[in-house]
């Protein structure tokens, strides 16, 4: 008799990951597929939506079947994607009308910049708990919908539809008869309100987006519909949707009001768990959901690194300096700790708190003594001091942080994890599943089938695998970080 498992699909900026779990949480298969990402001008970033659910599709499968082959059986679907970036289909045909525009693309930033120039922001972030910037979907949306020809008639007359990503591998999952998104999702895109729930017609009037393209809004877990036979070989329930950094702090147990963690992906993604009400952040931090399960939702507050990982796919892609990205631990440890060397990898501006569209990247501090070794050091520093820019609003927004959950890819790195304790100032835990993107999604399915039957069950499944406690000196914290902010303020616009 088969024992029963649960499919997440991950899909993430530069991979697709399709992963089957045991009840426990423990992987039984994974497949994996990178992509190539588009950059049509600086600042633009697009990926081939057919790319995008031919890689979801294959890596399914390939997991599926690993798992089948060993006597497991699927019995629901979770869905966890990359947010904000914005894709539009036809809703007879189901084909795609433009490249999807990636979270990262910053080519809507004097949209942006007009809107708030005409006193918008405050109402952005009042209604949608976000601040006014390219990175989120409702830009983005407009300007497909402007620039493609006939599309804006089309959408006004509900013949589009717009989506993130899980609402187009739903779609596509279903062979189109289901049309949604999740909560989570929904409060990444400047048109939802967080408070009501729901799509906002204000925010609506202001992008110029028709609710005629929009998908409905559902809980995280519940039963949305089925996959289309042909697609995994029978009909699967599509039980979860949530977004990448949403489904991360569920699979870190973040359960409670005050707790927090931070995944180390292409971008780098710290959310709070701020309980039953959104926080207005006075620190340009994010409002935004956290779960919504059987019509209460539960809220976060958010700070956004826009390149983490990708600041080592560029050290690897665009300058050759390592072959493979899990060698920039060992040439980073053999730099000289106090060369003064700092990256800004401002490559498509900066997010929290500086949101700056028009920032780009910066290497300053080189002496004829720095090599390789001080570039890979930065570089991976680039991502513990924004870390810590991070923490140091969340404590102005009233939230002190004593311990911080990681996970990614980039959390595998010990000597980068210390690092983050001994800058941070806090004890950093890396979790025995490391997987807490997929395994959120997948838990969360297992909510919506009935598998689980209580929230309070991710927290028993949750296992520390090592804590790392600071051991820097404060007063050489202190001398590095202000080196650091001395670089970034060389780099804002």
């Amino acid at each position: 008799m088969s024992r029963p498992a649960l499919l997440a699909l991950d899909q993430g900026t530069t991979s697709s990951r399709a992963l089957v779990f045991d009840e426990t949480g423990r992987v039984i298969a994974t497949a994996q597929e990178e992509f190539a990402q588009g950059y049509p001008q600086p600042g633009w970033v697009e990926h081939d939506p057919e790319v995008i659910w031919a890689t979801v599709l294959s890596t399914a499968r390939k997991a599926m079947s690993a798992a089948e082959t060993q006597g497991w059986a699927v019995q629901a679907i979770g869905v966890t994607n990359q947010r904000e970036t914005t894709l539009v289909w036809d809703r007879t045909t189901g084909q795609p009308i433009h490249n999807a525009i990636v979270w990262q693309d910053r080519r809507t930033a004097k949209t942006c910049a007009n809107l708030r120039a005409e006193g918008a922001e405050a109402l952005v972030r009042d209604r949608a708990g976000l601040v006014l910037d390219p990175y989120f979907s409702a830009s983005k949306l407009a300007y497909i919908l402007d620039s493609v020809p006939g599309a804006r008639a089309k959408a006004e007359a509900g013949k589009l539809a717009f989506g993130t990503v899980d609402s187009f591998l739903i779609w596509r999952l279903t062979g189109g008869r289901v049309h949604i998104t999740d909560a989570t999702n929904a409060s990444r895109t400047s048109l939802y309100a967080l408070e009501a729930a729901d799509w906002d017609e204000e925010l609506l009037r202001l992008f110029n987006v028709p609710r005629a393209v929009l998908p409905d809004v559902v809980d995280s877990a519940g039963r949305y519909g089925e996959t289309e036979s042909s697609i995994l070989g029978r009909a699967i329930p599509i039980c979860a949707a949530a977004g990448d950094q949403q489904a991360a702090a569920l699979g870190q147990a973040c359960l409670h009001p005050g707790e927090v963690k931070s995944t180390y992906g292409t971008g780098a993604f710290l959310l709070v768990n701020t309980g039953d009400a959104p926080v207005r952040s006075e620190n340009r931090l994010l409002a935004t959901t956290a779960w919504r399960l059987n019509g209460q939702s539960a809220f976060a507050l958010e700070g956004s690194i826009l390149s983490a990982g990708a600041t080592v796919q560029w050290l690897r892609d665009g300058l050759g300096m390592i072959a493979r990205s899990s060698e920039i631990e060992a040439l980073a440890q053999s730099a000289d700790p106090d060369c003064g060397v700092y990256l800004v990898p401002a490559f498509s501006g900066l997010g929290a708190p500086h949101w700056d569209p028009d920032a780009r990247g910066l290497l300053c501090g080189l002496s004829r003594g720095a090599g390789r070794a001080e570039i890979a050091r930065a570089a991976l520093d680039s991502t513990v001091y924004q870390t810590q820019d991070l923490l140091t609003a969340v404590a102005s927004d009233g939230v002190d942080v004593r311990t911080l959950k990681v996970d990614g890819g980039m959390a595998v790195n010990d000597a980068l994890m210390q690092r983050l304790a001994d800058i941070c100032a806090v004890e950093t835990v890396r979790p025995v599943n490391a997987e807490a993107t997929a395994w959120g999604a997948a838990f969360l399915a297992g909510l919506g089938i009935g598998m689980f039957s209580e929230l309070s069950e991710a927290a028993t499944l949750w296992q520390a695998e090592r804590a790392f406690a600071p051991q820097l000196e404060d007063a050489v914290r202190q001398r590095q970080m202000a080196g650091w902010h001395d670089a970034v303020r060389r780099t804002l616009s």
